[in-house]
């Protein structure tokens, strides 16, 4: 009779599946001795949101105040209500700023938005992965330029001693100074922020063309589907998830079309055309030295800016789109 041999639990053997402790169980002191790594290396960003956001949000109070930083600080300055902000929209300089700046982003939405996709949608036509590389690093290569770069190449191609205005002498024309056109200062502003930022957003794009099934555009050939229903019916779908959440994150920082573009160019082409809502704060809060007022123009900008993305946000909900977040 052969031996009955029993087989031993190791013992480095786990818990059966059914009785092992769910996540959602564990206490939190429990979380904390299972997490701490991962709690440890989140500290420093921690530290440095709380250093410089969330302590600084708090000066918001000084928009109340009539403060005066040097003999009576935030504890000392009394309390006025909302007069900075009556103040505000009484002023033409911050209603002229808040056109430019409205002005500008809806432009750019139409003009400016559409070109990351475009772009995503050429590089990812190359079939060559070498090409494709070099076209890449190319197009993204302007994202890394600071804007006195960009600013300087723009005026020795289109300035008035700059190669456009030269050529144009030399066959018998007048030649052109568009970099002090106030006119088409919109257009040359759209034009350098597609040249600089326009390679580095179609990245988002290209990552969410790679998550495409593959399967569905063969199979959409072998249906007789050409390139561009491919891509109506295909691509463009799955790309709107994507577009949707980039498009509401835009509208929410429609107040914020950028500070060193416009003041580097603010001589240029004069106050009237560059005057924005980020230089409106610099010029009439830091530069005058009215910080509770300039600080009443940033929180205006950022309340708007909240319920532009809350609104938007509801819009994607109400075309079936989850937006940046869901319902509760």
């Amino acid at each position: 009779m052969g031996a009955v041999t029993t087989r031993r639990r190791s013992p480095g053997r786990t818990t059966p599946p059914e009785t092992r402790t769910k996540p959602h169980d564990l206490t939190w002191r429990a979380k904390l001795r299972r997490d701490w790594p991962l709690l440890v290396m989140n500290l420093p960003m921690l530290l440095i949101v709380v250093a410089f956001w969330w302590v600084p949000a708090l000066g918001n109070v000084i928009a109340f105040q009539d403060y005066n930083p040097y003999t009576d600080g935030i504890l000392g300055s009394p309390i006025i209500g909302f007069t900075n902000f009556a103040l505000l929209f009484q002023d033409p300089q911050f209603i002229r700023a808040i056109t430019n700046t409205l002005s500008i982003t809806a432009f750019q939405l139409v003009f400016y938005f559409p070109v990351p996709i475009l772009l995503a949608l050429l590089l990812n036509s190359i079939v060559s992965a070498k090409l494709r590389a070099f076209v890449q690093g190319v197009v993204y290569m302007p994202f890394f330029f600071s804007w006195v770069l960009v600013i300087a190449v723009f005026q020795q191609m289109f300035g008035g001693a700059g190669l456009l205005a030269q050529t144009l002498r030399q066959h018998g024309h007048e030649g052109v100074d568009l970099m002090t056109n106030s006119d088409t200062f919109i257009l040359l502003l759209t034009s350098q922020t597609i040249w600089k930022d326009a390679g580095w957003g179609a990245i988002i794009f290209l990552a969410a063309l790679s998550t495409i099934d593959p399967n569905l555009y063969e199979a959409a050939a072998v249906d007789g589907a050409r390139r561009w229903r491919r891509m109506w019916h295909i691509t463009l779908p799955g790309l709107r998830p994507v577009i949707v959440l980039l498009l509401i994150l835009r509208l929410g920082d429609a107040l914020n079309v950028g500070f060193e573009q416009f003041m580097l160019q603010r001589s240029a082409v004069g106050s009237e055309a560059s005057e924005v809502f980020d230089t409106f704060v610099y010029w009439s809060g830091i530069r005058t030295g009215d910080l509770g007022y300039g600080a009443a123009a940033g929180l205006f900008k950022g309340v708007v800016g909240l319920l532009l993305i809350i609104a938007a946000n509801r819009v994607a909900h109400a075309f079936g789109e989850r937006g940046v977040y869901s319902r509760s």
